[in-house]
Parts: structure tokens; C-alpha cells; sequence
């Protein structure tokens, strides 16, 4: 190459990693890594390309950049160094780092000192050199999930890490090879076709080559492209056969990172499987082949499935079909041994073994825990919180966690539950029974809701929280070993499907209350909701109930959203400020306590004097006489604080909310009109008094002071 013909423009780059077989999870995330790392190795070096695209196969990852500079730019570097009186040692230590002598350093005036400088001109590289040097460390660096070491350097620690042992590198930038090595593997221009349909060596020109060469070399390097036609040629064998393919993006994925060259093909096995149920059959050709399943035209599954091979057979692909039917039919075979073995035990027989599974070491047994889900569950039923049958509740809780002891949830731990439900209907149990085992992991709650699988699963969820947090295993951070964050939304989802108003505080530890709402307001901030309002419903007092907070924060935010209510928002905020300002305290959470119209928790001796009105003839303890809109906003507060109150006991929050609604025109005309810092004493602290009257009222309802705007 001439360089000094080719400065200012920009040419492409190709960069082709061959090794042994990238396993398929891993390839998504080693494209990610592979630009990410170029991308750095370029910036450290002052150079970005105009666009990077990566390409991953079972056996290649590759990256193109295009529009890379010939050559990085020449950049000018200041130091600064010690001043110039300093002692020589320092200076010559500075001289060494810079790599100067002492005539080449410039002296400049800081803040009045003489001080050294030194300026370092670097002058710009070839880009082929950058790369040589980047390439090695890109590999090196290479942060694979699980990497090996291979052959005879493998018996040092220094040897070279890969996926899988590394056979080739190509480099080529604008159709030259940029020359490096790594580990002995020295970068060229050549790489490898399809393992069965291409021998010998695929020479790639340059960038604009690579994916037709190997294309003719019968490989695909484009993931997306692989995965689009294992997508569509599924759906369509399934058609052309008359079912309609299960989509399942994940197993299209997978399939792509499997093979390079992708055909799908129909495959059937004997219906006489069907009588297993179709989530062991789906999971037996999902997880164990590869295979993805069809249904027939009524949405039953259907005896036929859809594999990918990895090469164009002669013959059609026959011979594979019929390869993959064998292997298929004996997994299920094995899954209907294990279904019939299952079978010849009751879920109840099953159970006694889970006194032998250790739950945690310090809760004990599986069997420990069923037994206090199922003394839940009863007790739910029985007190009403859960409309269903008490002895249903509590025998669906006692056979729930049996089938962890199956052959078959052994095999597939993913049907635990499911394969309960199932055996449990084979024994003739009652359906609501069957149903509630099959669904208390997930409780995918219906309308109506089955109230057995209502009861069992929020027991089985709200242990779960009591028991952990009694020993002080708490989620922290982004560490939630035992999924008690999903728990906590799972039970407030369930409590709210009881439509049973209940004061959670005598069955839920203190701890277990607050990190359910918190939950629920971490919940409600991703969905865009307003999780203030719950603080505020929440620093009001209300805790336990976590039917009458929803209730209570759905009155709220319809008040607060209302022109009455913005209005009132401001002046609560005002009257909070003064009375913040001049040090009255007052706690929101005591305030909601239901206490007499006029005595509050805050300011109650303040209070006191204005329980009176001078015109109603009640005998007034003011030693003034009130002036008209300071009179208005008492009055007013002797209407809404009593129908405040009784709104609330009542959980007719809304009614709550329109008691407030009348303090808005008074508080308004109080600030328009009334000084509430006035010289006189007597005035200033019965005004102050008022306010915090007010405050406290408010508070009954919500903790104002949480809500934003």
C-alpha cells in the first residue's frame, strides 16, 4: 500500500474469528462484545469507523467496519511538571515520564510560579498498525461466559482463552492483510465453508466479498437471515401439512446459532403419545431436540413437529426425518413411562416424601412449609377474606408441592404445579382442587375467580414473605435469591382479586406490609403511574389494607386531577410552608388518626381556641373577634372535618374527598385576607393554630405533603 497516496481517504475493514462451535445461547452476546471492544480499541486510538456490523455462525464471529481513516490523526500532548525552582530530582523524574530533555520543556506563570511543561508531538499512525495491535487484545480480552484452553500451551495459565478452540483469523483492511498474530494463529485472508457441503479453503477478497464467498461455500453469515428463513420455512412445511406452526421466537434463535446453512423439515410421530399431556410433549421436542410443535386446525396439538437441519440433503431430507422421528419417539417414550410410573401413586403418597426436601436450613422441611400453607389456606377461607371452601382450600395446599417427588417434574422442574393439577384430576379429585394445584405458582386469577386457587396461592405467597423476612433474608440490591420482590406483587395482585377489604397488620410482619407497598410503588412508577399518591394514602396512616389504600388512591388522584382539588393542593403547600416555617410540627401519620373534630395531634392547645364561633352564641375562647374569612375557614372546618371522618370509616373515600373540596374557597380567601403573622400575639398564635387545623384535616384523608405538583 502507498500510504502517502491514500492519506484522507477511508477504506473497510473485515475481521473473521474461526473456531470450533460457539454454543448457540452465547453468539447474541458475543456480537454485542465484539463491536463494543473494536469500537474502544478504535477510540483509544482517536479513530471511529462510519458504521460496525457483526455476523455470527456456529463456527465464525466476524465484524466489518466501514469507513475507517487511513491513518489517525497527529495530536499534540501538554504535561505539566513541577516548578521550575524545584529540586532536580523531581525535574529529571518528569523528564524520564515525558521521555524529554530538559531544553525541549516550556515554563509558564500558574497562579504566579514558574512551572515546567512539557509538549509532546505525536505523530499519526497507520490504521493498519492500530488494528494489528487491537486485534490481539480484542482477543485477549474476550469476556465469553465459559472459555477454554487447548493443546500443548494449555498447560500454562498464559495460554491463549476461547469459546472453543480458536483455528483462524482473517484481517483485512481494504483488501491487504493486516499482519498479527495471536498465540501462534496468524492473521490472513482464507477461511472455511460448510463442515459437509464445501472442502477446502474459502480465499475472501475483502469486505464486499465475504458473504457471497461463503455463501457459494454454502454458509450463511448473517444471523437474521438464518433466523428468517427457519421462521418462514417452519411455518410453511407446517402449512404445506396441513397444521399451523406454535410460534416460539426464542427456539427460531437458537436454530440459527445451531447451523449455517438452515432447511427446516416436517417430521410426525405416533398420536398414541397425545394421551401425555401436550406441555410434556412441548417441552420433550422444545428443550430436549430443538423441535418446534404444531396444532391441528381446532388448536389441539397436533402428532407432527418441525425440526432444522443443517444441510440440503438429496434426498430431500428423508433419512434426517427420519433420524429425528426415532430420537423423538424415544424421548416419548420416556415421558409416558414416567407419566404412567407417576400415576401409580397418589398425590398423597407423593407427599410424604417432602419431609426428606429441605426447604432452608432454617425453615425445614417442604413438608414444613405445606403444612403452613394449608393452615393458611383454611384460615383465609374461614375468616372470609376468600369466598371458597375451607376443606377444598386446605387439601389443595397439602397435595400442592407432591409432584416435586414425580419422575416427570424431576425430568421437566419447569411443570411443577401443572403435573400436580394433572394426577390430581386423574384421581377423580374435585376440579376446583386439580385447578388450584396447576395454577398456584402463576394464579392466573379468571372472572370468576377459583376461590381454591385464590386461597392456596396467596397462603402459599404470603408465607413465603413471612417466613424469609423472619430471618432476615430481605432482597438487597439486585440480589432476590428466594423471587420475594415477584411474591410481594403476586400477593397484592391476589389480595385485590378477594375484593375483601382486611387489615393485613395481624397475619404480615410490619416488614413484609412496607415492602409490599413499596413494591407496589416501585410497580406503579414503571407503569407511569402516580406513586406519590400511595405515599400520601400511606402516610395518612393507612398500612394494612391494602384494599382501602387502592381504593383511597383512586379517590385521591380523580380529586387531586380536579381543578377543586389542584386548588386545595395549593393551599395545603402554602399553609405547610408557613407553618414549616414558623417550626409547628406535625406528623401526617398521626393526624390520620381518627380523632375528635378540632383536636388534632399538632397544635391541639392552638386548636382549642377555635372550636367556638362568636355569632352561633357558643361562648367563644378566642380573646378576639375573628375577622370575616378567618371565621368562613372555622366554620368550614367544623363542616368537613366530622364528614371527613365519617367518609373514611365508612370507605367512602370519595365522599372524603368532597368533604375537603369545601376548605378550598376558605383557605383561599383566608391568605387573600387575613395575616396570619400579625403583631398581636394572641392573633398570630391562634391563626397558626388554624392552619395547622387545617393541615391536619387535610391530613385525615392524605398526606399532602407527598403529593407532587
Amino acid at each position: 500500500m502507498d500510504g502517502e497516496e491514500r492519506v484522507g481517504s477511508v477504506t473497510d475493514f473485515l475481521l473473521e474469528l474461526l473456531s470450533e462451535e460457539i454454543p448457540a445461547r452465547m453468539q447474541g452476546k458475543a456480537r454485542a462484545d465484539l463491536e463494543k471492544l473494536f469500537a474502544e480499541q478504535l477510540a483509544a486510538a482517536g479513530l471511529k469507523a462510519q458504521s460496525l456490523q457483526t455476523f455470527s455462525t456456529p463456527r465464525r464471529l466476524a465484524l466489518i467496519a466501514r469507513g475507517l481513516p487511513e491513518t489517525t490523526q497527529a495530536v499534540s500532548e501538554e504535561l505539566k511538571g513541577p516548578p521550575a525552582d524545584a529540586p532536580q530530582a523531581a525535574i529529571d523524574g518528569f523528564l524520564r515520564k515525558a521521555g524529554l530533555t530538559r531544553d525541549t520543556l516550556e515554563t509558564r506563570d500558574v497562579k504566579g510560579r514558574a512551572t515546567l511543561f512539557a509538549v509532546i508531538e505525536k505523530p499519526g499512525r497507520a490504521t493498519a498498525d492500530v488494528l494489528a495491535d487491537a486485534i490481539p487484545a480484542i482477543i485477549r480480552a474476550f469476556p465469553w461466559p465459559k472459555s477454554m484452553r487447548w493443546g500443548t500451551a494449555s498447560q500454562t495459565t498464559e495460554s491463549l482463552r476461547w469459546v472453543r478452540p480458536l483455528q483462524g483469523i482473517i484481517a483485512l483492511l481494504g483488501g491487504y492483510v493486516v499482519p498479527c498474530e495471536v498465540d501462534g494463529l496468524v492473521a490472513g485472508d482464507s477461511t472455511v465453508g460448510h463442515r459437509f457441503h464445501h472442502k477446502g479453503a474459502v480465499t475472501i477478497s475483502g469486505v464486499e466479498d465475504y458473504a457471497s464467498a461463503l455463501r457459494a461455500a454454502h454458509v450463511i453469515v448473517d444471523h437474521d437471515e438464518r433466523a428468517s428463513i427457519i421462521r418462514d420455512g417452519a411455518a410453511n412445511a407446517a402449512r404445506d401439512a396441513g397444521y399451523v406452526l406454535v410460534q416460539d421466537e426464542g427456539l427460531v434463535i437458537e436454530n440459527a446459532g445451531l447451523t449455517e446453512w438452515p432447511v427446516p423439515l416436517l417430521g410426525r410421530y405416533d398420536p398414541a403419545f397425545l394421551e401425555v399431556p401436550p406441555e410434556v410433549i412441548q417441552l420433550t421436542t422444545r428443550i430436549n431436540q430443538k423441535y418446534f410443535v404444531v396444532r391441528d386446525s381446532a388448536g389441539a396439538l397436533a402428532p407432527a413437529f418441525v425440526c432444522t437441519a443443517n444441510i440440503s440433503a438429496h434426498d430431500g431430507g428423508q433419512a434426517i426425518v427420519a433420524g429425528n422421528e426415532k430420537v423423538l419417539a424415544a424421548r416419548l417414550s420416556d415421558a409416558r413411562f414416567f407419566w404412567d410410573l407417576d400415576q401409580k401413586k397418589t398425590l398423597a403418597q407423593h407427599s410424604e416424601k417432602l419431609a426428606n426436601i429441605v426447604f432452608h436450613e432454617k425453615l425445614g422441611t417442604v413438608a414444613d412449609k405445606v403444612e403452613r400453607v394449608a393452615k393458611l389456606a383454611r384460615w383465609l377461607c374461614e375468616e372470609g377474606i376468600v369466598k371458597g371452601d375451607a376443606a377444598l382450600a386446605e387439601q389443595a395446599a397439602r397435595l400442592c408441592k407432591a409432584d416435586l417427588v414425580t419422575e416427570m417434574v424431576g425430568e421437566f422442574p419447569e411443570l411443577q404445579g401443572l403435573m400436580g393439577g394433572y394426577y390430581a384430576a386423574r384421581q377423580g379429585l374435585d376440579p376446583l382442587v386439580s385447578d388450584a394445584i396447576s395454577g398456584h405458582y402463576g394464579a392466573k386469577i379468571t372472572s370468576p375467580p377459583n376461590p381454591v386457587l385464590l386461597a392456596l396461592s396467596l397462603a402459599d405467597k404470603l408465607d413465603t414473605l413471612n417466613v424469609f423476612f423472619s430471618i432476615d433474608e430481605k432482597p438487597t440490591g439486585s440480589r432476590d435469591p428466594f423471587a420475594l420482590r415477584r411474591a410481594a406483587i403476586n400477593s397484592l395482585f391476589l389480595i385485590n382479586a378477594t375484593r375483601v377489604s382486611y387489615d393485613w397488620s395481624s397475619v404480615l410482619r410490619q416488614d413484609v406490609i412496607e415492602f409490599i407497598i413499596d413494591r407496589w410503588i416501585v410497580q406503579n412508577t414503571q407503569a407511569g403511574g402516580r406513586p406519590d399518591l400511595i405515599k400520601a394514602v400511606v402516610g395518612a396512616g393507612e398500612q394494612g389494607n391494602f384494599i382501602r389504600i387502592g381504593a383511597r388512591m383512586r379517590a385521591l388522584q380523580a380529586f387531586v386531577e380536579t381543578g377543586e382539588g389542584g386548588n386545595l393542593l395549593a393551599g395545603y403547600k402554602r399553609a405547610a410552608n408557613i407553618l414549616k416555617k414558623e417550626d409547628v410540627s406535625g406528623s401526617p401519620a398521626q393526624a390520620g388518626a381518627h380523632l375528635p373534630a378540632g383536636e388534632t395531634s399538632d397544635g391541639q392547645e392552638m386548636d382549642s381556641r377555635l372550636r367556638g364561633r362568636p355569632d352561633e352564641g357558643t361562648g367563644s375562647v378566642l380573646s378576639y373577634t375573628p375577622e370575616p374569612a378567618e371565621a368562613a375557614l372555622i366554620a368550614a372546618l367544623d363542616d368537613a372535618e366530622p364528614r371527613a371522618i365519617a367518609a373514611i370509616e365508612a370507605e367512602d373515600f370519595e365522599g372524603a374527598m368532597a368533604a375537603l373540596a369545601v376548605l378550598r374557597a376558605p383557605i383561599d380567601a383566608f391568605f387573600d385576607d387575613v395575616t396570619v403573622n400579625d403583631a398581636d400575639p394572641a392573633k398570630r398564635a391562634a391563626r397558626l393554630g388554624l392552619l395547622s387545623r387545617f393541615r391536619a384535616a387535610v391530613h385525615r384523608v392524605a398526606d399532602f405533603s407527598k403529593i407532587e405538583g
